[in-house]
Order: C-alpha cells, then structure tokens, then sequence
C-alpha cells in the first residue's frame, strides 16, 4: 500500500506541475506522506491548511479505489503540522490563563473540527479549566472556562 500511494501522490503532484520529495510512512492505522524540499509549499499548503486537506481526501479517495481497502491518509508539508500544532497549544494556555485569571469564558473562533480537537486535547491536561464547543458548524467554536 505504502508504494501504491507514492506513486499516486507523485502523479498528483506531477499533473499540478510541482516537485517535491516525498516520504510516505505506513502505520498500523494510517498512512503519512511527507512532502520536503519543495519550492511550492506556499501552494500546496494552502490558505489555513485547506490544500493539505484536499490532498489527504483526494490521496485517501484514489488509493481506496486502486487497492479497494480504506486507510487514513496523512499529509504534511514542510512540518506544517507540527508548526500550527504549537502555535494552537500557546493559543490554548494564553486562553486558558486568561479565562483563570479573569474568571470568565474565553471563546476562540475560527478554528476547523481538527484544530478545535488539538486544543480540547491540550487543555485536558489542565486542571483549573474545561473546554466546550459551542454552536453549529460553520460557525462552531471553542469555550475555554474557568472551573
């Protein structure tokens, strides 16, 4: 499975017409593709991580249908990941921190399914407050409080 899915992300990245090496890792649950040294990140990150998303759908969607087993697809590009995981935790504590001190809720909007779960994830760690999301997508979003 693990070389079937290189060569459909190479094709893919072939038909938009960009280079860049590639890593493809299997797991016991999922798949990891690591795209590195590439002058196109920019393009194929996307605005907010939208572009890392298409890519895992579309990579998930057509090895489905080459191998007929389904299996997680995971992109990253240039340690997008881990990047916007670290800047999401010190949103998370500025958050929480406020809301402890303050005594009040703290929404935090704008943020996908994904990101909202990083922060859940983060903050459960924390004993002196609790996380909740709140509203209907697409204008869900997370409530830090005070416990």
């Amino acid at each position: 499975m693990k070389d079937e899915l290189t060569n459909i992300t190479k094709d893919l990245l072939t038909l938009i017409e960009t280079q860049a090496e590639i890593e493809v890792v299997e797991n016991e649950d999922s798949l990891d593709v690591n795209f590195s040294n590439t002058q196109d990140a920019g393009l194929l990150i996307g605005f907010r991580g939208e572009n890392i998303s298409a890519f895992q759908t579309i990579l998930a969607m057509i090895l489905k249908q080459r191998t007929g087993e389904w299996k997680r697809v995971n992109v990253n590009i240039g340690d997008y990941k881990e990047k916007q995981e670290e800047k999401l935790k010190n949103l998370a504590e500025q958050s929480a921190n406020r809301a402890v001190e303050t005594g009040s809720e703290e929404p935090i909007y704008n943020l996908t399914p994904s990101q909202r779960r990083i922060i859940h994830m983060y903050l459960s760690e924390r004993k002196d407050v609790v996380t909740e999301s709140v509203g209907v997508e697409p204008e869900r979003y997370l409530v830090v409080k005070p416990k």
